[in-house]
Parts: structure tokens; C-alpha cells; sequence
């Protein structure tokens, strides 16, 4: 199944939980908008090469578009699309004035200079300009994006309206209006979730002395593990795209991002610990897996391999729905995408909020309030689940389905 026909079929099964009209059901599945355009950019050789961007709006129904970008060669319409209707789902799950968006651009920016990254990024904002904006739809960062990419999408857009608009974008800088506690925060909530789902999978209320692998060394999947480490759990291996390392002792996560920051990899000869492919990876005995690397690790073919007590996704769209079905019925808990990696998600609209108001909140203030989201919607999510006898994913996206069925029908469709 491509990513979004996985997200369409979370919504059918959300659906059957619902007193929905399948007419109401059907546009749920659709997206309002899907740009596409072709950009010019002149490298630094000279060429002139021609790029393909996205930017997709799923439902704005609670409130503006919101969803990151990304840079990666792989992107397609059909990716976007999914991630999109993912946000909508996760920024309803945490009941955020948001609505759903994603956007990226087809490229490889291990094969650009960080001056042709810059011209990409403003090219693309000027071609999806008049789509954006701080009360339709914001931008944010996302896979191989980071804070000074926002800052050019926020100059170029603010050079296009003649004042600054910083709050276009979030992920920013904190010196452009960025907010503490930003590019922690997705980490961070995955680390939140796994505190709340551990008792009820038989983990315990403490994380000392249990076992964590991390697929992913991004962002997300490094800030996570940072937070697992402080918590006295032990990391049994992280990865990233070419590989990872393993070490039943404990990798020391210092020594392995250094290695990766030097290297640009993960080397057995660095760290103390043996090299593991991320397909081994997943399958190693622990008891908490956390996918933050890319969509549709965990398949049909080796979810019956996984030997984890807890899969808690920082990854978007990491577990096909078949193999949803096999860790349901393996007994293994999964906090799904739309809860476990809200917490970036929550922190910009906290960032938002802040732009808009002028304000600016210490990291304490917003760690505060993203565990108050956080705790709440694991405890909404886990009710529906208890109640309807159903899994983690299917209680979230019932509560998210819902949630925007009812605004659009109390809304209503006109003309």
C-alpha cells in the first residue's frame, strides 16, 4: 500500500466506530488542495537545474494549515498527500487549532552547498506564496529541513509582503521569534508517550534499566534517546539511513552522535559497540522500539518479528495496517504516529501563539504545557481504546476523525 492509501484506510476504520455520513467520510479522504510546481534554480557550477515542489492542505476545517517540509529525492505527491492528512489527524488528536498540511521538494541536500539549499528554499517559497500565510497555512521544519531553512522561507515571504511575518513559519530561530523548547519538542513527546503507555504495557512507571532501540538519528530520533538516557534507560542500538550500532551494555549516545557529526555515519571503530543494519534493528529484543526514521518500516513481512514490549512511532507513517493487526494480536502496545509525535506539532502552535501575541514563553513554561497536551491526550486516546476494545491507533484516529466530522458538520457545506 502507498502512504496514502495506508492513511484513507485508517480513516475507514476509524469510520465504522462512527455515526458518520459516508458522503462526510469520503471527503475526509480527499485533500482541498495539491500544488505542484516546476522551479528553476542556478547551482554553483553554473546550471541551471529545474526542481519539483509540494504543497499539499488536507482540511482547514479547525483552523489554518500546518505541516512541515521536506527535502528528501523521494518525495512525491502521493507521500505528501498522506502526511498531510496524518496532520490533520494529530493536530486534532491534541486538539490544536490547526488543520492538516505538508509540503516538500525533490532533491538530495547531501549534494547541494548549503548556498544552492538557500536558493531552493527561496525559489520554492516564492512559487507557493500566495497559497501560505500565518492564518492559511504554515510552514515548519521536517525531514533534512531545520531552523535556518525557515529563516529563509520567512525573509523570502517577508520580503514579498514588505514586512516581517514571522509567524509564517515555526521551527524558526529563537533569535527570528523561534520558541524555546522548539526542536526538542517532537522528541521529547515521543519520550512523554512512552512515560504514559509503559504502565499499561506492563513496562512499569519507571524506564530505569529498560531497554530502548531507536531507528533514526534525526531530530527526533536523537532527542528521544537523549531523553531515554537521562531517564536511566539503557540504548541498545540508533541508526540512521546507512546503519546503526548495537551494544546489549548501552550505547553511549554522546559518542555516537559525535561519531556521526565527524563521520557523517556510525562506525564500530569509534564506538564501542557492533555495526547493525536497521532491518536487524527492528527486530532486537527490548522492551520499547522507537521508529523515527521514514514511512512503512514495520510491514506484513517482519512486524511478526518484532520482540518489543512497546513501539512507540516518532517516524509518520512507520506500521502498515497489516501489520498493525499482527502487533495488536502479538500483544505488543503502539502509540500511534498522530499521538506519539505530536509534540512538535503542539510546541509550533505554542510558537504561533507567542508570534501572534508577542510573547515569549522560557522552555520550562513550554515543557509545562506540552506535558499537560500530551497527558491528556493519551488519557482521551487510551479511554476510547479501553471502551471500544480497540488499539491505540484506531481509539487516536477515532478521536481525530471525529473531532473534525463534527466542526465540518456544524459548520456545514455551502454554498
Amino acid at each position: 500500500m502507498t502512504p496514502y492509501e495506508v492513511a484513507c484506510r485508517q480513516v475507514e476504520i476509524a469510520g465504522q466506530y462512527l455515526d458518520i455520513d459516508e458522503g462526510l467520510l469520503n471527503l475526509l479522504k480527499h485533500t482541498k488542495r495539491e500544488l505542484v510546481v516546476h522551479f528553476p534554480v542556478k547551482l554553483d557550477d553554473g546550471r541551471l537545474e529545474i526542481f519539483t515542489g509540494y504543497r499539499v492542505l488536507h482540511n482547514p476545517t479547525l483552523g489554518p494549515g500546518k505541516g512541515g517540509i521536506r527535502y528528501h529525492p523521494d518525495v512525491d505527491l502521493d507521500e505528501v498527500r498522506a502526511l498531510s492528512m496524518w496532520m490533520t489527524w494529530k493536530t486534532a488528536v491534541v486538539n490544536v487549532p490547526f488543520g492538516g498540511a505538508k509540503g516538500g521538494v525533490k532533491c538530495n541536500t547531501k549534494e547541494l552547498s548549503r548556498k544552492e539549499i538557500e536558493n531552493v528554499t527561496r525559489r520554492f517559497t516564492w512559487e507557493i506564496a500566495p497559497f501560505i500565510g500565518p492564518q492559511s497555512d504554515i510552514l515548519a521544519p521536517d525531514v533534512y529541513t531545520n531552523p535556518q531553512v525557515m529563516a529563509w522561507i520567512m525573509d523570502t515571504y517577508s520580503i514579498l509582503k514588505g514586512y516581517s511575518v514571522p509567524e509564517v513559519v515555526t521551527g524558526k530561530p529563537i533569535e527570528l521569534g523561534g520558541s524555546a523548547g522548539r526542536f526538542k519538542a517532537t522528541g521529547k513527546g515521543v519520550f512523554i508517550s512512552a512515560l504514559n503507555c509503559a504502565p499499561h504495557a506492563g513496562i512499569g512507571t519507571s524506564l530505569r534499566g529498560k531497554t530502548v532501540v531507536v531507528q533514526g538519528a534525526g531530530n527526533v530520533g536523537e532527542i528521544a534517546a537523549r531523553y531515554f538516557c537521562q531517564a536511566g534507560a539503557r540504548l541498545l542500538a540508533i541508526s540512521d539511513s546507512k546503519g546503526g550500532i548495537y551494544n546489549p551494555r548501552g550505547v553511549d549516545i554522546d559518542k555516537a552522535m559525535a561519531c556521526k557529526e565527524d563521520l557523517g555515519y556510525f562506525s564500530a571503530e569509534k564506538i564501542t559497540g557492533d555495526e547493525i543494519t536497521n532491518k536487524d534493528l527492528l527486530e532486537l529484543k527490548c522492551d520499547i522500539l522507537v521508529p523515527a526514521a521514514m514511512e512503512n518500516q514495520i510491514t506484513r513481512e517482519n512486524a511478526s518479528r518484532l520482540k518489543c514490549s512497546m513501539m512507540v512511532e516518532g517516524a509518520n507513517g512507520p506500521t502498515t495496517p497489516e501489520a498493525d493487526e499482527l502487533l495488536h494480536d502479538k500483544g505488543i502496545w503502539v502509540v500511534p504516529d498522530i499521538l506519539a509525535n505530536a509534540g512538535g506539532v503542539t510546541v509550533s502552535y505554542f510558537e504561533w501563539v507567542q508570534n501572534v501575541q508577542e510573547l515569549m514563553w522560557t522552555e520550562k513554561e513550554v515543557f509545562e504545557r506540552l506535558t499537560h497536551i500530551m497527558d491528556r491526550a493519551f488519557k482521551e486516546v487510551h479511554e476510547i481504546a479501553v471502551s471500544k476494545k480497540v488499539s491505540l491507533r484506531t481509539a487516536a484516529n477515532i478521536l481525530a476523525v471525529g473531532r473534525v466530522a463534527r466542526a465540518m458538520t456544524l459548520r456545514g457545506i455551502y454554498p
